[in-house]
C-alpha cells in the first residue's frame, strides 16, 4: 500500500474512533503525508517516541529522588522546554508564520519551525506519553495549552517555548488576534477535543490556500478533515459551496445533502437547510 493510501485509510479509521482513543501525533503524520507521499514516515515515528523517551528521563533527573509524581507544575513545565526547546530546537516561525509548511508536522520536525497549533501537539505527544494532564484550549486565534498537577494549572504558550501566560497577557493577545472590543470570557479556556486540534492544524492550510485562491487545494484539505471528522456539518456545506465555486457539480451536491443529512440530525438552523436544499435544486438544473 502506497503511504498516500495508508495516510487516508488511517484518517477514515480514526474517523470512527472515540475522541479519546485518537492519537494526536500519528495522525497529524498521517495528514501531512498527504502533501508528501513520498515520505517515510518511520523516522518521524521515532523522533516522536524520542521526545516522550527524553521527557521521561529528564523528569526522573528532575525529581531524583523522589518520584516523578511528585513534580510540581513549574518542573514539569521545565522538563518540556528542556526536550523540545532546549535540545531539540523547537521554536516558533515569526519570521515566515504564513509559510504552508508551519502546519505540517513532518515539516515543523525537519525545520523545528511551526505554527502554535502544530508546536503544541508535540507538547501534548510528550507531556501525555507521561501521563500529565495537558488539554489545548479554545483560545480564538493562536493556540494555547493548560497543563494541570494536584490543583495547580498554568496556561502556556507552545509557539514561545511554553511562556506562561498570565490573565493580562491573554487579555492583549485576544485584542490582538479578536480585535479591541474582545474580552475574555470563560469559553476561551474550554478545552478542546483532540479532532478539534486536527481540525485547527488543518483549517490553517483551508485558510492559506483560500488567501492564496487555491479553492481547489482548499477543497482537498476540506475532504481530508472530514475523514477524520465526519460528523462535521459547517465543514460539508463549505465543501459544497467551494466545489460549486469550482464546477464540481456533483460533488457539490453530494456534500450539500451530506450536510443536510448529518445536520438535521445534529441541530443546524431550519432556514439553513432550506437555504441549502434549494441550491441543491439549482445545482441539479445546471446538470441537465
Amino acid at each position: 500500500m502506497s503511504m498516500r493510501r495508508h495516510a487516508l485509510e488511517l484518517l477514515r479509521q480514526t474517523g470512527t474512533l472515540p475522541d479519546e482513543r485518537i492519537d494526536l501525533a500519528e495522525t497529524a503524520l498521517a495528514l501531512a503525508a498527504l502533501d508528501l507521499p513520498e515520505t517515510d514516515l518511520a523516522p518521524y515515528r521515532r523522533h516522536l517516541a524520542e521526545l516522550a523517551a527524553q521527557a521521561a528521563d529528564e523528569a526522573a533527573s528532575l525529581a531524583r529522588p523522589g518520584p516523578v509524581e511528585d513534580l510540581a507544575l513549574g518542573d514539569r513545565i521545565q522538563v518540556l522546554r528542556a526536550v523540545i526547546n532546549d535540545r531539540h530546537g523547537y521554536r516558533g516561525d515569526s519570521v515566515t508564520y504564513e509559510d504552508l509548511q508551519n502546519a505540517s508536522l513532518v515539516r515543523v520536525i525537519d525545520r523545528r519551525l511551526g505554527l502554535p497549533v502544530a508546536l503544541g501537539i508535540l507538547y501534548l505527544h510528550a507531556a501525555r506519553a507521561l501521563g500529565w494532564q495537558m488539554v489545548g484550549l479554545s483560545f480564538p486565534g493562536h493556540f494555547l495549552v493548560r497543563l494541570e498537577h494536584e490543583g495547580d494549572r498554568a496556561i502556556l504558550d507552545p509557539f514561545d517555548r511554553l511562556g506562561v501566560r498570565e490573565p493580562h497577557a491573554l487579555r492583549e493577545l485576544l485584542k490582538q488576534t479578536a480585535g479591541l472590543e474582545a474580552e475574555l470570557s470563560p469559553d476561551h479556556y474550554a478545552p478542546v477535543s483532540n479532532r478539534e486540534i486536527l481540525l485547527r492544524l488543518q483549517n490553517n492550510l483551508k485558510l492559506r490556500h483560500l488567501r492564496n485562491d487555491r479553492a481547489d487545494k482548499a477543497v482537498d484539505v476540506i475532504e481530508h478533515m472530514l475523514l477524520f471528522a465526519p460528523d462535521q456539518p459547517a465543514l460539508w456545506r463549505e465543501a459544497g459551496l467551494l466545489n460549486a465555486h469550482l464546477g464540481n457539480l456533483g460533488a457539490a451536491i453530494q456534500a450539500f445533502e451530506t450536510f443536510m443529512d448529518r445536520g438535521a440530525r445534529l441541530g443546524a438552523p431550519a432556514q439553513l437547510l432550506h437555504q441549502t436544499a434549494t441550491l441543491v435544486q439549482q445545482l441539479r438544473t445546471r446538470l441537465h
